[in-house]
């Protein structure tokens, strides 16, 4: 699912990939999209031949921006958007969704975050882990640093596996 979002993004963007300037916009808006995140911007990166550490930095960049915001944001939000019957039924859906994932996080707190986010398994990432915390109503600033040194820890590891699963392919 991930590699056929990432592909439909590059296929739309191909105007952009032309530039360097074009591809580092590409990976960083992949970045902070959630499902893709920062997994989906390092494979693009590499894809799309833009130095591996300049690669890092913008997908790293790309997917803390929304950590604070939904650290600080989500729950109210989430709370007005449930006022809306329409709309009710699918906030309880993706609270739900999100709180089957709690309990590593929950028990361990700080580092259950770090390495929620930081292991690049399906159904983690920042935007999971911020949105866990948010619902658990963990320490915000402890949580926003353990979501950071997660996706600094999942750019490491995707970045090698990008970088090096490209250079086997190519």
């Amino acid at each position: 699912m991930t590699e056929n979002l990432v592909n439909g993004v590059l296929q739309f963007s191909s105007a952009l990939t032309g530039n360097l300037a074009g591809k580092l916009l590409i990976i960083f808006i992949i970045s902070m999209i959630p499902i893709l995140e920062l997994r989906g911007g390092l494979i693009a990166a590499a894809f799309l031949n833009v130095n591996p550490i300049i690669s890092f930095l913008v997908c790293v960049l790309g997917n803390i921006i929304p950590i604070p915001f939904i650290l600080w944001f989500i729950t109210p939000l989430f709370k007005k958007l449930k006022s809306i019957s329409k709309i009710n039924k699918y906030v309880d859906k993706l609270e739900k969704k999100a709180l089957k994932k709690k309990d590593k996080i929950e028990k361990y707190e700080f580092l259950g975050i770090l390495l929620f986010v930081g292991i690049p398994l399906p159904g983690t990432g920042a935007w999971t882990g911020s949105l866990i915390a948010a619902l658990l109503d963990m320490n915000k600033k402890k949580s926003l640093v353990a979501a950071i040194l997660g996706v600094i820890l999942a750019g490491i590891i995707m970045t090698f596996l990008s970088y090096g699963v490209k250079t086997i392919i190519s």
